[in-house]
């Protein structure tokens, strides 16, 4: 039967509601939802039958379900009360209601139906319907018992592939070393610390942390599972235990350290500057990591469910994990690998892009470190050891902007060509060693290695690499005009690549304030500055019909042109020519290999303060195989006064394609 809101009277009495009575169920009921959507749990319980009272206290009920509602997050409480005509009374003092509850919870939102029974008790205010409660008021199949478990789902953070599928960046697993809190004493923890390069301090301090207590595992390091040794012996301590920890891999180790970067615990500043993360998440720290973090950030899934004593457990709210996405770029690994293995710890740097796609193949920063020991937690004590070596194995050359010496020579004839100010063929009469343009310059001169006997040329002036013939072609073509022509090439103009290197500059404040800057940019000095990525991809002008390509690092991308009509065909024949003619017979002759047709620039950048003073050298190669011209080197070793200027860097790029021969076939 129904239950109404009217008078029921028997005889002369009025019973019920309307008259004086107690309120209908449905009010009784209100009362409670309300008490519930302002968390107002004391309140709750007082809406609760006897019956129910008995079963739980109110200070029980207050604490155990205020955490439980905290705990899942629940906001938006919403509540669809029944009408008078969904009331069911089955007699004068018992009432069945409808309910639909709906909520959002940190799994996402639940929904769910529920039936309340409602009895009408004598209280101290008179008679009141109060509700029979039970557990599943707050959450669907909740019993007297059960336990409301919250669980994270794991997801993946997105990987790191090269152009064929390699890996540079995957997850993996470590083992965490550490000890059971309250197992182990001194003699154990100065073992432990000796064989884990700790000292008992350290350990001591771990223990000491205010969440520790007596069984606890404590970690201590992290370590390579591939590690047994260690772990091995670790384990052998009494009071120590292990635990497996996922960590991010690095495959290719210092090779590509500097390109990937690595991952690490967000600290309290990134957390500011990045929404969606909580302490405790790794975020990208460095390089490709980094960059592309957003794309590889996984977001972990989360499910709320009932864990009963003597049945399965029930799923009661999940939100799904979602992994990061996958990334594949540009990079050759194999070339990457044997690029930084050829630079044989040198401190420099080394960067190939194919010339028609742009597509970046290396970026090799020597030296380097390992991304894993950062992955899984670099001791301080490592740390400050590669901070403090002089070769400074942090730094990231291959983003560093650098002189590019005589490498620029073929840049500035083809400005100089493309202004009209250079014929390539007509030869400039040069005498001496040393040149100036007139007696304004004063004591500074242009110096050249090599005299010559014939009037130069563009390609005699390549080979012979002669500085002042490509001083003459700047000041030639005039401020304006190299100005003009070095922003076509891409320099003191915004470089158009994903990896944040550091942009090239025609001059520290963008113009030729003088003559002597032209001249000495015009042959590579000066204040000149480029990355070996784009010196690498401005030479592509002469290899691929005058057009510089968008160097390009996600595979994912469509090539596109940068820079066009930078120089002729005819123009570049020329270039191409005198550039082989360095390898052949030139400054360049240790990469004359069998087989191939390396042709290249070489350039010694000399960093001093002033002319006719010492200072530290820099030799450079930038080079390709003229019979497979698939990519350009440019090649940079640092500090090579005393080591055989550019002829190093010739060395080195030419161990690198003697290889490279036999891992192509």
């Amino acid at each position: 039967m129904k239950r109404f809101a009217m008078c029921w009277v028997i005889g002369s009495a009025a019973l019920i509601s309307g008259c004086g009575g107690p309120d209908a169920p449905e009010t009784g009921l209100e009362a409670y939802v309300n008490e519930w959507k302002d968390n107002d749990y004391g309140g709750m319980y007082e809406h609760f039958t006897k019956e129910t009272k008995s079963s739980i206290t109110k200070k029980e009920f207050t604490e155990q379900y205020e955490n439980i509602m905290s705990d899942i997050e629940m906001d938006k409480l919403k509540v669809e009360l029944p009408t008078e005509e969904d009331v069911t009374l089955d007699n004068e003092q018992t009432a069945r209601l409808p309910l639909h509850i709906e909520m959002d919870t940190i799994a996402g939102p639940l929904s769910f139906e529920k039936e309340a029974v409602m009895k009408l008790e004598e209280t101290d205010e008179g008679e009141e319907w109060l509700i029979d409660w039970d557990p599943s008021f707050l959450l669907p199949e909740y019993d007297w018992g059960d336990k409301v478990r919250i669980q994270t789902l794991q997801a993946e953070r997105g990987r790191i592939f090269d152009r064929n599928g390699s890996s540079l960046a995957v997850n993996g697993e470590a083992v965490s070393i550490g000890v059971n809190a309250g197992a182990i004493d001194e003699a154990g923890k100065a073992q432990l610390a000796k064989i884990l390069g700790l000292t008992t301090e350290d350990i001591n301090k771990q223990l000491s942390q205010s969440w520790v207590q007596d069984g606890y595992f404590v970690p201590l390091q992290t370590v390579a599972s591939s590690n047994k040794e260690l772990i091995q012996k670790a384990s052998a301590v009494k009071g120590a235990a292990t635990s497996s920890k996922a960590v991010r891999s690095y495959p290719y180790g210092a090779a590509a350290g500097h390109l990937t970067g690595y991952t690490g615990e967000i600290n309290a500043e990134e957390l500011k500057e990045n929404e969606g993360y909580v302490q405790g998440d790794q975020i990208g720290k460095r390089g490709l990591e980094q960059l592309f973090e957003k794309q590889l950030k996984e977001t972990d899934g989360i499910q709320i469910f009932i864990d009963k004593e003597k049945e399965e457990p029930v799923v009661i709210a999940r939100k799904e994990p979602k992994n990061g996405q996958d990334i594949k770029v540009t990079i050759n690994a194999d070339m990457q690998k044997t690029l930084y293995e050829k630079m044989g710890g040198a401190a420099g740097t080394a960067s190939a892009v194919e010339p028609v796609s742009g597509d970046v193949l290396a970026l090799v920063s020597s030296p380097s470190f390992d991304p894993n020991e950062f992955a899984r937690g670099i001791p301080a004590k490592r740390y400050t050891t590669l901070q403090d070596d002089p070769k400074q194995p942090l730094l990231n050359r291959f983003a560093a902007a650098y002189s590019p010496g005589s490498t620029m020579k073929p840049i500035t004839a083809s400005v100089a060509m493309k202004a009209g100010r250079l014929d390539p063929t007509a030869g400039k009469t040069i005498s001496g060693l040393q040149w100036q343009k007139d007696a304004s310059w004063g004591n500074y001169r242009v110096t050249r290695v090599s005299e010559s006997t014939a009037p130069v040329t563009l390609e005699s002036a390549l080979v012979a690499s002669d500085n002042i013939y490509f001083a003459m072609a700047a000041l030639d073509t005039g401020a304006d005009g190299m100005k003009a022509g070095l922003e076509s090439f891409g320099f003191g103009v915004k470089y158009p690549f994903d990896y944040p290197v550091r942009e090239s500059q025609i001059s520290n404040n963008g113009e030729f304030d003088s003559d002597i800057l032209l001249a000495d940019t015009g042959y590579g000095q000066g204040e000149v500055l480029t990355s070996m990525t784009h010196l690498a991809n401005a030479y592509g002008a002469f290899l691929n019909k005058g057009t510089i390509m968008t160097p390009r690092l996600l595979l994912d991308d469509e090539p596109s042109a940068w820079q066009k009509e930078l120089i002729t065909e005819e123009q570049a024949a020329i270039i191409k020519q005198g550039l082989r003619g360095v390898v052949e017979r030139g400054t360049a002759r240790a990469a004359n290999i069998e087989g191939m047709a390396v042709s290249g620039k070489t350039g010694t950048a000399e960093i001093k303060q002033a002319q006719g003073t010492t200072g530290k050298e820099n030799g450079l190669f930038v080079s390709y195989d003229a019979n497979n011209p698939s990519f350009v080197l440019a090649l940079l070793v640092e500090d090579v006064a005393e080591a055989g200027g550019s002829k190093v860097a010739v060395d080195k790029a030419r161990d690198f394609y003697v290889q490279w021969k036999t891992y192509r076939k």
